[in-house]
């Protein structure tokens, strides 16, 4: 599996709710805080994003916002 990359900001529900999935899923993921490093902000705006969380996947895939259904196949 691709290493899994989060983007979130601090008190966003969203973001809580993805990582908490992901963790509930042993699903490894790196986090990156929008709060603490806002360099990330440009590389998201750059991709066409302009919320988070972000779950970067691949290069090419990306899936924005809490999905479970989509977040759900990557731990198979």
């Amino acid at each position: 599996m691709s290493e899994v990359t989060i983007y979130t900001k601090n008190n966003c529900m969203q973001c809580k709710m993805t990582k908490r999935f992901l963790s509930e899923h042993e699903i490894p993921f790196v986090e990156r805080n929008i709060n603490t490093n806002p360099e990330y902000i440009d590389q998201l705006k750059a991709q066409g994003f302009q919320s988070v969380p972000v779950v970067q996947v691949s290069e090419d895939k990306a899936i924005a916002g809490f999905r479970p259904n989509e977040l759900k196949a990557l731990a198979m």
